[in-house]
């Protein structure tokens, strides 16, 4: 693929991405506001994402492990 069909691509994808969301319609500053929101918020998400996810799944990952050695009144008491 060619520089020129990769520019033309990008520029079809974001055209979508205009339609799709119907900020088409907004005023030029209207939609740098959206823009710089809704990246924030996926910046948010993947941060989030990449600092807790870890965590919680270690913590499942250990739970099912006392279930299945059969550690059973230790899960309750960990829970209660």
């Amino acid at each position: 693929m060619d520089v020129k069909n990769l520019k033309e691509y990008l520029h079809w994808l974001y055209y979508q991405y205009l339609l799709i969301t119907g900020i088409y319609v907004l005023e030029p500053w209207e939609q740098s506001i959206f823009n710089t929101v809704l990246l924030t918020m996926v910046a948010m998400i993947i941060y989030t994402s990449y600092v807790f996810v870890p965590i919680h799944v270690r913590l499942a990952l250990d739970w099912f492990a006392l279930l299945v050695q059969g550690r059973v009144d230790h899960i309750t008491h960990l829970s209660g």
